[in-house]
């Protein structure tokens, strides 16, 4: 008897239409979208029946400081669709995904490879050092020397690409490598990428972390953060976000839910517009150079087209002059907002040595090539050519 012939596999679903619906939850009354269970605990109708959820023989909702919620549950279902990962897990903020998984691998010892946002660098320093936690920090061409670094097995290497607020670019692949082959993890802070622009774990990364404040909340009214895994790198990170409660709130998690949805589209024009204001400054005679992974003298430029399937909606200006000079434009922009943060629809202004690297030594920051004339720009949705004409007429000011 001739047999049935294997049925075609089904062709991938492209990442827009799998943000949108890789979704479990089916409400009762049609919803597409669960409604915000903003519920602290649950009900059982026994205690046997608590017991079996709580010994996760059962699946159920317990307890929301523990994830145990329908809407924060659906958040991270999201999440892992982001970047093909088994398991995702939402947290109050980005640092407090940093945290706790710093806290989780960790222990053995922490490598950091190139340049790190001032919060976390601040963290690694004042908190984990005195824990005694090991940690080293490598330069980013003192990468080849991470081998060596990694002197007993379980450590954790870390870093961020691009990078804040050089843009720095790693190579993930190169580095998992390397990692692996000593018996470490490999966490990449993804933030200035985001998922639609680059996918550290498909690339061999362990472990993959956002500041979901920024591009994948993207309207600037939430504040959360979120780490995409393995189902086994997942589960000991959850245990630090349970006991050190660092769980969102369910509202956050179903704001930031929406906002996925359309993360696609609001990424491509983060990518169209921070390419037109960098091509647009790289020529102007007030800026000493232009930081962006797009151009093409930039020296990470061939990796990142490699890697990365757009360069983001960050850029770095390096004013002439210094510190004053920079301070100068900032406070003349008008269309750009002087404030922290990106990844939002408007566009926004900072200066590192003031804001995100303020808690960093001038000297370190000097060694790390981030001088005080920098001021980094997060490119919103903005008419391009509005964007470029405000820094135009700043610039004019000095």
């Amino acid at each position: 008897m001739q047999s049935e012939p294997s049925p075609e596999p089904k062709p991938e679903k492209g990442k827009a239409t799998r943000i949108i619906h890789n979704r479990r939850h089916k409400d009762s009354l049609g919803s597409p979208y669960s409604p915000v269970y903003n519920t602290t605990t649950y009900r059982f109708t026994d205690t046997a029946s608590l017991q079996d959820v709580i010994e996760g023989r059962t699946p159920g909702n317990l307890y929301t400081r523990w994830g145990s919620n329908p809407t924060i549950r659906e958040l991270e279902q999201g999440l892992a669709g982001l970047e093909a990962a088994e398991d995702a897990l939402a947290f109050a903020s980005g640092m407090a995904a940093i945290s706790a998984t710093l806290f989780t691998f960790g222990r053995n010892g922490i490598v950091c490879v190139g340049d790190l946002y001032g919060g976390t660098q601040e963290l690694l320093t004042k908190h984990l050092k005195p824990l005694g936690i090991p940690v080293t920090f490598l330069l980013q061409n003192e990468s080849d020397q991470l081998t060596n670094t990694l002197n007993k097995p379980g450590m954790l290497v870390y870093c961020e690409t691009p990078a804040n607020p050089t843009l720095g670019i790693l190579n993930i692949r190169e580095l998992a490598q390397r990692t692996h082959a000593k018996g470490a993890f490999l966490a990449v802070d993804n933030t200035f990428a985001s998922p639609i622009n680059q996918r550290p774990l498909a690339l061999g990364a362990d472990i993959s972390i956002h500041s979901a404040t920024k591009y994948l909340g993207g309207h600037s009214d939430l504040t959360a953060g979120a780490v995409m895994a393995s189902a086994e790198r997942i589960q000991p990170i959850a245990q630090w976000r349970k006991n050190l409660g660092q769980i969102l709130a369910p509202e956050t998690a179903a704001l930031l839910s929406r906002s996925l949805r359309t993360l696609p589209v609001r990424v491509q024009q983060h990518n169209d517009n921070a390419m037109a204001v960098a091509q647009a400054m790289v020529s102007h005679p007030a800026i000493k150079r232009v930081l962006y992974p797009g151009l093409p003298d930039f020296p990470g430029h061939s990796l990142a087209a490699q890697q990365m399937d757009g360069f983001g909606g960050v850029l770095t200006l390096e004013i002439e002059g210094g510190r004053e000079q920079a301070a100068k434009v900032a406070d003349s922009l008008q269309v750009f907002l002087l404030a922290t943060s990106l990844g939002g629809v408007e566009s926004l202004v900072s200066q590192p040595c003031a804001t995100s690297h303020h808690g960093i030594s001038k000297q370190e920051r000097e060694r790390r090539g981030i001088s005080d004339s920098m001021l980094r720009l997060s490119v919103g949705l903005e008419d391009a050519k509005d964007l470029i004409a405000d820094l135009e007429q700043a610039l004019g000011q000095l």
